[in-house]
């Protein structure tokens, strides 16, 4: 059995378990329905992450629906609180002005097939996913501070091993893997330094904070 068929499975049953516990804890607080978008949003995320990505944002899309359509109170609570959130982690994070700010409803990053400038910057989307690959980044400064934030987030990143690489995550519901360490289940924080942080010539801070969200950050 290879090492990628291990992980999906492992993934799978991180998603059933995820999904039952949900049930139980969430059932006569919010209803079923709430609980169900949830499910639905984790298993979307899963497909997109499979490389099932038509079949992954259908079943993102129906789950939004599903809160969008009957919540729609909660779910812009959500919304706004998320967002309010994001401005003041980027005042906090960023140490100047000099950084690239986005907010977009649904987003899809990918970066990292050609040389690309790595610059300080702030995302938010409600629904998004974020593929990079650092090995081509031009780092203009010794240090490089990248914030994504949403509702609902895939994100996949892969990291050099002459980057040095500073993280700091945190999953409502999901799971979070950077290198060989691993959180998943429901209020899920991870803060993460490689060894060489300090002495690298160019390094990386990476600051995530998603209500749903699948992370993963390997260190090439």
């Amino acid at each position: 059995m290879g090492e990628e068929t291990k992980n999906n499975r492992s993934r799978n049953t991180a998603l059933v378990l995820i999904g039952a516990g949900l049930f139980l804890l969430l059932d006569h607080t919010i209803g079923f329905f709430p609980i169900l978008a949830i499910i639905l949003v984790l298993l979307g995320i899963h497909r997109v992450r499979s490389r099932k990505e038509r079949k992954g944002y259908v079943l993102i899309g129906i789950g939004a629906v599903i809160l969008f359509g009957d919540h729609i109170t909660i779910v812009l609570s959500i919304v706004l609180i998320s967002l309010g959130l994001f401005f003041i982690k980027s005042k906090q994070v960023h140490k100047d002005d000099t950084y690239i700010q986005k907010q977009k409803l649904m987003d899809s990053v990918r970066l990292g097939r050609e040389p690309w400038i790595l610059r300080n910057s702030s995302t938010w989307y409600i629904i998004g996913e974020t593929y990079i690959d650092l090995s081509l980044a031009i780092l203009e400064q010794r240090e490089t501070t990248v914030i994504f934030q949403g509702i609902v987030g895939d994100v996949d990143i892969k990291v050099p091993d002459d980057i040095g690489i500073s993280v700091t995550s945190s999953v409502t519901f999901g799971q979070i893997q950077v290198g060989n360490e691993r959180e998943s289940g429901v209020m899920n924080k991870l803060t993460w330094q490689s060894a060489n942080y300090e002495h690298c010539d160019h390094r990386v801070k990476l600051v995530l904070f998603y209500i749903v969200g699948d992370i993963k950050i390997k260190v090439l």
